[in-house]
């Protein structure tokens, strides 16, 4: 897309709006008027876990093509590239890799071992519902793998109102999207629904010339069939899905120097997945029931990087037995057994049963306490518990404290979580690794504050994890070499966060946040600043809805603090590298703007990301050799290409 044109049709857009108000109203009429209140698209969690909930109007701010593209108006989760070249993509919760966040679809834990490199993009953005993040060590509920939180995705639902939605998406770096999703009521207990999804990446772009393709291109085909059965004493919820994905990446044949033997990354997925839920309601009246929830999924990729080639078979399934009751009003007991197998080779497989109690004391929303603790028995690791705990108080209205803490394991599947370190030319070493075992513990408190006829909402909190246990990624002692190994000294991390929400104005609301990180991790002997980690960020977020709320304008900006470069690069001398950008990167910006017009059945959204243009200039060390030893792509940090400007039409049929 020609960028002048695309400028043009921003302007064209915004002067639409002078007229806007008065064109629908003649086409609507005024003989049926309904005044409705929308929700914000962000809100807090109200029970004793401290997190966040992105609404569909949350996510209406911004493309939001896929689940890693979600979080650009979050000032909690940051998202970046694992590397240069493959397109992978990794989130951070609480200043640690998203390796940490139990990753959950509607309260089943997926997106496991090979899964996860990938995970971010095989959930298309218009699937979506809700997005719920709590922070910190979570209910013992759903497994002992929550250290620094979950984020549990809910997508649309078969029997929400019947219709359909068609979604049409494409940018300026050749990337185009189709979706669309619907559902029909066959009778007054049962429904059923199709997503789909399709995108294809085909561009060569290079903006750096370092003759390496800045992300790889992406086709992918993404199916899902839902069923729900809602009956008086019994419900049931299932369904089927399935993503086949290419990308082909590496050197760009076009431009590089050694394009009679490119260096070539090829990685093909096919997944397939199932999942069940039944529900049998014993005594309403009390919330007492029991449910069956299971799901399982073959995931089978084929990967080569270079020379190198990784193949995986992996196989997953979960199952849980529920009870739950509330005995009163103020007690609730939840009461469980769950089975998890996990098998990626001979070498590499584990098979998990456990068992889980938890209570709540909940008198009227002021005070809830939840405690609840587990026991596991790996097939790897033995015997293993669990406690986790979280308080809330709401001394006035105006304001809610939260105490959160709890401990969390996780089985290292070390390969088949970090692929995207075979695209470097340094060898990589993986010794005998550890269970990893850490710590939580959190403190949050939310204030409302009346100001000048409105409402502040404010919030501030800390947490501190710490590890006993944990495999590391060493970059730093051998230029050459790649080590995960585990970890011998400390590890921890702390985080300060503050953010604040204001409506300036009727329809205007202002977000403002920072974030401090202080991560920190022995390696080789010596406790570091954990490499390519932003010490801070600063969000800023406006978003604008006209009266009639036919338009809506949002604006995000990012400032990202600098961090450490693995001090190996000090060590080389291949001119890439000037003498500050070896140890450390510097802050730099980034701003997000999307205008949205609204009509009847349809809207249409245009945006750009990252329009001020900065990019990680040098992604790739020794782009020009990569057979080499110290070619290596994967010490990314900021963004692998400049500005992109986008646009999108959504149509609702039906009844929606």
């Amino acid at each position: 897309m020609n960028t002048k044109y695309f400028l043009a049709t921003i302007i064209w857009m915004v002067g639409m709006n002078i007229t806007a108000q008065t064109d629908s109203l003649q086409s609507r009429g005024l003989d049926d008027v309904t005044v409705t209140a929308r929700p914000s698209g962000m809100l807090r969690m109200g029970g004793a876990e401290n997190g966040i909930k992105m609404g569909k109007a949350e996510l209406f701010k911004a493309a939001c093509c896929n689940l890693g593209e979600s979080f650009t108006t979050n000032p909690s989760v940051d998202v970046n590239y694992s590397d240069a070249t493959t397109g992978a993509k990794q989130i951070k919760l609480l200043g640690l890799s998203g390796i940490y966040v139990q990753m959950l679809t509607e309260n089943l834990p997926n997106f496991r071992g090979a899964a996860a490199p990938y995970a971010l993009d095989y959930v298309p953005g218009p699937w979506m519902n809700s997005i719920q993040v709590p922070k910190g060590a979570s209910s013992v509920k759903y497994g002992y793998e929550s250290i620094t939180g979950q984020i549990d995705i809910e997508y649309l639902k078969p029997d929400a109102d019947p219709g359909m939605t068609v979604n049409l998406y494409g940018n300026t770096l050749s990337r185009m999207e189709a979706n669309a999703d619907g559902n029909i009521h066959l009778d007054e207990h049962l429904s059923a629904e199709v997503l789909l999804h399709y995108q294809d990446d085909w561009g060569h772009h290079d903006e750096n010339d370092d003759g390496f393709l800045d992300q790889p291109n992406v086709r992918q085909w993404n199916l899902q069939n839902r069923w729900k059965w809602r009956g008086d004493h019994y419900l049931f919820h299932g369904g089927l899905s399935m993503v086949k994905e290419k990308r082909e990446g590496g050197q760009n044949h076009h431009t590089a120097p050694n394009s009679h033997h490119p260096y070539a990354i090829g990685v093909e997925t096919d997944r397939y997945e199932g999942y069940m839920k039944h529900a049998f309601i014993l005594n309403a009246e009390h919330g007492t029931n029991i449910a069956l929830m299971a799901n399982a999924s073959l995931h089978k990729l084929d990967a080569t990087y270079g020379h190198k080639t990784y193949n995986v078979d992996e196989k997953t399934a979960y199952a849980q037995l529920m009870f739950e009751t509330n005995f009163t009003e103020v007690h609730n007991l939840s009461a469980g057994i769950s089975f998890n197998h996990d098998y990626l080779t001979k070498d590499d497989k584990e098979t998990t049963p456990g068992i889980y109690t938890q209570y709540t004391y909940n008198l009227a929303g002021k005070l809830v306490a939840m405690a609840g603790v587990r026991a596991d028995h790996s097939s790897r690791y033995g015997t293993f518990v669990t406690p986790r705990f979280h308080l809330k108080y709401t001394p006035a209205d105006f304001l809610t404290l939260r105490l959160s803490a709890g401990k969390g394991y996780r089985t290292v599947h070390a390969l088949a979580e970090n692929t995207y370190l075979l695209s470097s030319g340094r060898t990589l070493l993986i010794d005998d690794l550890k269970q990893e075992r850490a710590w939580n513990y959190g403190i949050s408190s939310a204030f409302y504050i009346p100001l000048w006829g409105k409402t502040l909402k404010l919030n501030a909190e800390y947490y501190h994890t710490h590890f006993s246990q944990q495999a590391i990624i060493d970059y730093d002692s051998d230029p050459t070499l790649l080590r995960i190994t585990n970890l011998q000294g400390r590890s921890y991390s702390n985080t300060f966060q503050v953010d604040a929400t204001y409506p300036l104005i009727e329809g205007l609301e202002l977000t403002a946040a920072y974030r401090l990180n202080d991560v920190k991790t022995t390696y080789n002997g010596r406790l570091m600043q954990k490499p390519l980690t932003s010490r801070y960020k600063g969000l800023v977020t406006l978003s604008y809805k006209t009266p009639l709320e036919l338009w809506q304008m949002d604006v995000t900006l990012q400032l990202n603090g600098g961090g450490r470069i693995p001090h190996h690069l000090e060590t080389l001398d291949n001119g890439q590298w000037t003498t500050d950008s070896r140890t450390s990167f510097h802050s730099y910006q980034q701003l997000n703007a999307q205008i949205t017009r609204w009509f009847r059945h349809f809207s249409i959204y245009i945006g750009g990301e990252n329009l001020t243009g900065f990019r990680q200039k040098q992604t790739i060390i020794d782009a020009a050799n990569p057979w080499g030893t110290t070619f290596d792509p994967t010490l990314v940090w900021g963004p692998v290409h400049g500005a992109l400007g986008y646009i999108g039409i959504r149509w609702n049929l039906n009844n929606r």
